[in-house]
């Protein structure tokens, strides 16, 4: 793959790696935070998802540095960097916690399938990264939609905007180009 390439690819990625990187970190905060009747169930279904997106982590840092460029997961970097707020719940019950996660995980989801998308022609071993790494972000996603979901089963209408004030605004910010 050309240099330039290369770099645009290492780019892309750079920003979905802050993107899970902060998940990871706001994954546990929740893990941390949460209380009230659902405890039990959100407390322990967050850690094998904080485990999982660590994981995804290291998968694209390593991936960064197999490109010819060096992954930055510095928290200086990645505040630097991010165009989204910090996750703005603190001790709160399970249900808020869920909501706010929603908007985090429909973040991060954009993101990868934004990022997959424009690696494909380029770099099809980067798009089968994030693809195969979005098979696991969308189960935890439904996971923590499930419970916000009404008992009948019926989903609500999707919103059309991610940001919610309630977790932070989390606003697509600039992509690299190359």
């Amino acid at each position: 793959m050309p240099s330039d390439e290369g770099a645009y690819v290492a780019a892309l990625l750079q920003g979905q790696l802050d993107a899970l990187n902060d998940l990871a970190l706001t994954l546990k905060h929740v893990h941390w935070n949460v209380v009230g009747p659902h405890f039990i169930a959100v407390h322990e279904m967050i850690d094998p998802q904080v485990k999982a997106v660590r994981r995804m982590v290291d998968d694209i840092a390593e991936r960064i540095a197999t490109l010819g460029v060096p992954p930055d997961g510095t928290p200086g970097g990645i505040v630097r960097r991010r165009t989204w707020g910090d996750y703005a719940i603190g001790r709160a019950d399970a249900l808020t916690h869920l909501a706010a996660l929603d908007s985090v995980y429909r973040f991060v989801i954009a993101g990868h399938r934004q990022a997959a998308a424009e690696t494909e022609a380029i770099d099809p071993v980067t798009s089968d990264l994030l693809i195969d790494q979005l098979h696991s972000i969308e189960l935890f996603h439904w996971f923590v939609r499930a419970h916000l979901e009404p008992s009948d089963g019926a989903r609500p209408a999707a919103d059309a905007t991610v940001p919610d004030p309630a977790a932070g605004q989390f606003t697509a910010g600039p992509r690299a180009t190359m």
